[in-house]
């Protein structure tokens, strides 16, 4: 199961609600007074699958410790118009302090979690498997990948620091893919530092270049048609793992799949999904 990092959720929260709310939530501080208790819940106005309870729940404790929530429906479960996801009670000022910041991040990530899950769909009984990308909100990644897991795909690299992608600027700027896979090799042997190695192919000269060098962990192939895409895994022939990238939509992701390659890379998961549309009601 998809984890988060407590640390980040709480400077997230934290950082949230001070752009939000500022010096005080005025319009509640006039109209609601301070001991009023609410009790409300997250009603589902769309059809997808439902992110961000847990960090939900978080959202509340900050805001009033003593709030109550009774979850109806789980991470990642299917939700369709009508579905109550969840009851909570707590302070009223502390419930419309919490409104938007809750709302919001549950529609961005329940909308990732859908299209993951309808990518995971597509390939379920074949054996490759579907990685996001660095293509996230700023600040937002580990919330964003977070909800790829819990959508049934898989995360890539972190960051730029937690694996090496050679792409096809480093290779031209190194004069070729065999000097760019060198230099990444001595910079890990005088770093000692012992991370994997994706190594970006535009065409079949530069996948001969790199079986030809070796030392890497996966040849990603870039933009390639599907048929050029098979030749190019039964090329590799289990050498080094493989994966696909570029272009990648739902309608297509199965043809892909089926050309062998053990990965695809699919930055939609997180830049093109629409978030799913979510509404907190007091009763």
């Amino acid at each position: 199961m998809a984890t988060l990092n407590e640390q980040h959720l709480k400077h997230f929260i934290e950082q949230a609600l001070k752009e939000d709310v500022g010096d005080g939530d005025h319009t509640s501080l006039a109209c609601i007074p301070a001991a009023d208790m609410c009790e409300g819940y997250l009603l589902v106005k769309d059809v997808g699958n439902i992110c961000g309870i847990e960090i939900a729940k978080k959202v509340f404790e900050h805001v009033d410790p003593n709030y109550k929530m009774d979850v109806l429906i789980q991470e990642g479960a299917d939700v369709k118009e009508g579905d109550e996801v969840f009851h909570v009670s707590c302070n009223t000022r502390a419930f419309l302090k919490a409104e938007r910041l809750v709302l919001n991040t549950m529609q961005r990530l329940s909308g990732i979690t859908t299209l993951s899950h309808r990518f995971a769909a597509e390939v379920e009984d074949l054996p490759v498997t579907i990685l996001d990308t660095r293509k996230t909100t700023p600040l937002l990644r580990f919330l964003e990948k977070y909800a790829v897991e819990i959508g049934g795909c898989s995360n890539y690299r972190v960051g730029l620091y937690d694996w090496i992608m050679i792409k096809d600027n480093h290779i031209d700027e190194s004069g070729g893919v065999g000097k760019a896979i060198s230099r990444v090799l001595k910079y890990l042997e005088d770093t000692g530092r012992k991370l994997n190695i994706t190594v970006e192919v535009r065409n079949f000269v530069e996948l001969h270049e790199v079986l030809e060098r070796g030392g890497i962990t996966r040849i990603m192939f870039d933009n390639f048609e599907i048929p050029l895409l098979k030749e190019g895994v039964a090329t590799v022939n289990k050498r080094f793992e493989t994966e696909a990238s570029g272009g990648i939509i739902l309608q297509n992701v199965r043809d892909y799949a089926e050309a062998g390659v053990d990965f695809i890379s699919v930055g939609a998961l997180t830049h093109s999904a629409q978030s799913l549309d979510l509404s907190l009601k007091v009763r």
